[in-house]
């Protein structure tokens, strides 16, 4: 199955509001249509978080882009987003907030890692449980987690104060469950390929600015939007790359 994972659009009201010196608009506009020419016929688009900055006014423009996604479109709220606004303003086919979803061989799960009030992020013993009890439900199949904070550091002294606190938990929850293949998180806006034991751990750039890498304190550097494509294969096996988005692509 392909599927698609767009990420920390920061979306706001108007469309020529810019953040940070960005058309965040723009720049997801770019994104999804990139997306539709080169990998058309997803499976499934994930959405993980920071989909608006701070303005629920901003899932209008979001609900635009992807309303004929022709797949469903999973949302996960960031710490820039109200998870209620999420549920409310994203209401409606395409768009799904169910914490599993079964692909044929494979589980869809959406993990919310937002703290009122914080921008770390952290897992709650309910979500947790939850995602216990889906993994142990699983018979035969395989799972990728998708959540917005970063379960292990990127290397930036200031963003990696603001990852997921609790991610040791989260982790030796994990090793119980051979069947999970992969994790993708947002809010770094930085990639991230690695390994982790037998599951493949993705951290994917914003569709808008993206964050200079292994800087001890807040920088924004020039490179520009990008989206994650992800090919889950029924052995298990994950082919992944990113989308880096030219203004003239």
């Amino acid at each position: 199955m392909l599927a698609l994972q767009f990420t920390d659009p920061h979306l706001a009201g108007s469309p020529d509001m810019r953040v940070r010196g960005v058309a965040t608009a723009e720049t997801l506009g770019r994104c999804v249509a990139h997306a539709k020419r080169r990998h058309p016929r997803p499976g499934a688009v994930l959405l993980t978080g920071d989909l608006v900055h701070d303005d629920p006014a901003g899932y209008k423009t979001l609900r635009k882009n992807f309303v004929d996604a022709g797949a469903p479109v999973h949302c996960l709220p960031g710490n820039h987003d109200d998870p209620a606004d999420v549920a409310g303003a994203l209401d409606g086919p395409p768009f799904v907030h169910a914490f599993a979803t079964r692909y044929g061989r494979w589980m869809v799960v959406m993990l919310d890692s937002t703290v009122e009030g914080g921008h770390h992020g952290h897992l709650d013993a309910d979500e947790l449980a939850r995602l216990d009890a889906s993994l142990a439900a699983l018979n035969g199949g395989h799972a990728l987690v998708c959540m917005h904070h970063h379960p292990v550091p990127h290397g930036s002294a200031w963003l990696d104060e603001l990852m997921l606190d609790n991610a040791a938990e989260f982790f030796d929850l994990l090793a119980r469950h051979a069947n999970v293949r992969g994790i993708a998180w947002g809010h770094t806006h930085q990639p991230l390929d690695g390994m982790r034991g037998r599951i493949r751990l993705m951290g994917t750039p914003s569709t808008c600015m993206q964050f200079t890498q292994n800087a001890d304190e807040f920088e924004v550097d020039d490179r520009p939007p990008a989206y994650r494509w992800m090919k889950l294969g029924d052995d298990g096996g994950i082919e992944t790359g990113i989308e880096w988005v030219e203004p003239h692509a």
